[in-house]
């Protein structure tokens, strides 16, 4: 399994500031060095943490994948297409959210969706669509000719510590199962952290994980390359 490290926080702790410290670039390069084999950045509608530049310049530099986690708006198209990361990842997004707070609706916006993944698919960008662990939403993202999911484990992180844990995570069994045996590739995330993380390894086929926020924050503490290749340790 695979370990694709979100450097958005390095760049919230950036802006915070105003200035140029601490550098996105310089923390994709160590991600990578530690052993990372993609780097995720989500460019959001209002900047709030990854800057357009930012894009320019992991694609400038680095020798790991990038994986940009996008809107399905015309504007992301157009960046995406002009860019050219490794893959897409297409997400919801709210303008007033701290974080993502669910799975994309495919099924209800299949139309947009196709149309854009076929768009993706002409400058031979690989697409995942984040989606809750719902079947109905992976057959749609089937449909839709998507190449990957990725199953949003927030409810299972959420619940990690509860009585629901067991629910929430037979859901990502499950749903993880369902996509493979319709072609789909799996990637997983939101939420994992060096608790919670270790499960992920019993859901057969999985190929990546995403992981930033807990990943950032252990790095406070032991630095950030250290705190990649823990988490690369524990999946």
């Amino acid at each position: 399994m695979n370990l694709g490290v979100n450097i958005d926080h390095v760049a919230t702790l950036r802006n915070a500031r105003g200035g140029v410290e601490p550098s996105v670039l310089d923390a994709a390069l160590i991600c990578e060095m530690a052993g990372a084999t993609a780097i995720t950045i989500h460019l959001r509608e209002d900047r709030r943490h990854i800057k357009d530049e930012d894009l320019k310049t992991l694609k400038k530099n680095l020798k790991a994948r990038i994986n940009l986690e996008m809107a399905a708006t015309d504007e992301m198209q157009n960046i995406a297409m002009s860019t050219v990361p490794y893959s897409c990842c297409i997400v919801p997004e709210k303008r007033q959210e701290l974080t993502t707070e669910g799975g994309l609706d495919v099924l209800g916006k299949k139309e947009r969706i196709k149309e854009l993944i076929d768009a993706l698919h002409s400058k031979n960008i690989i697409v995942s669509l984040f989606i809750d662990p719902d079947k109905e939403q992976v057959k749609a993202a089937s449909d839709v000719g998507s190449d990957y999911i990725e199953l949003h484990t927030g409810a299972f992180a959420n619940a990690f510590l509860g009585e629901n844990k067991d629910v929430e995570f037979n859901k990502l069994k499950a749903a993880a199962e369902y996509a493979q045996s319709l072609g789909l590739k799996v990637n997983a995330g939101h939420g994992l952290n060096y608790e919670n993380v270790s499960l992920m390894k019993e859901i057969e086929g999985l190929d990546e994980l995403n992981i930033g926020h807990s990943i950032v924050s252990r790095a406070i503490f032991v630095g950030l390359e250290m705190a990649v290749k823990e988490m690369i340790e524990l999946i």
